[in-house]
């Protein structure tokens, strides 16, 4: 009976592990895609949110019909329960991804406003996110998540400073400002898909320790 609950444990685990890693995928190529002007890598971001989607239910559905089959208790149910919370954040991880890879066609119709450096580095930090999430949950370390929640404060930061550059940019000439509305939702994007990927690392931790994690906002 143990070997059969383990055996599905660790299916549901993996399945959760290659949503994460369709979401990274989806990241990349959208950040691809905007530093290129790539209209058909944007496109295929685009189409494979579908992907996205349909193993939300898969695995939700999995992680439902274990509950009904095994009847989990304690560490067991910890885990079933985060995977379940983890895949709306997923899914939303993977919307905004899809966000940026829209974002990018428009933009790709037009010369660029200037040559990117930092939108281009909040996606390389997100990607750094998501495989020590990854590497978090395949090792059960707790430390690992934590240092995913210490990494998204590199995210806002830089979200706040394209945010200033690109307000600057709208002040001194009005003719950019679609343009520069579009970069800074493209920022706005990253900045909320690093929020998801903290979410999901707070989870991890409770999963792995029991303990809710607060971060110091939360605190005050």
């Amino acid at each position: 009976m143990r070997e059969a609950l383990d055996k599905a444990l660790n299916e549901l685990v993996e399945e959760s592990l290659r949503m994460l890693s369709l979401v990274r995928q989806m990241t990349q190529e959208a950040t691809q895609a905007l530093v290129e002007g790539n209209r058909a890598l944007a496109e295929g971001v685009i189409a494979r949110d579908k992907e996205v989607d349909a193993l939300e239910l898969k695995v939700e559905n999995q992680a439902i019909t274990l509950i009904a089959r095994h009847q989990p208790v304690a560490t067991d149910l910890r885990l079933i329960f985060t995977v379940i919370k983890a895949l709306t954040d997923l899914e939303r991880a993977g919307d905004y991804a899809m966000h940026v890879a829209e974002d990018a066609l428009l933009l790709s119709q037009e010369p660029p406003l200037k040559r990117y450096v930092t939108l281009p580095e909040m996606g390389r930090r997100l990607l750094e996110m998501m495989d020590t999430l990854s590497k978090a949950v395949a090792e059960r370390d707790p430390e690992l998540a934590r240092a995913v929640i210490r990494m998204d404060d590199g995210v806002d930061g830089l979200y706040e400073e394209v945010s200033r550059e690109l307000v600057t940019y709208m002040m001194e000439d009005p003719r950019t400002i679609t343009k520069a509305l579009t970069l800074m939702r493209v920022a706005r994007s990253y900045e909320r898909l690093g929020d998801h990927l903290e979410n999901i690392a707070e989870r991890v931790i409770y999963w792995l320790t029991g303990e809710v994690y607060k971060t110091p906002e939360d605190v005050y």
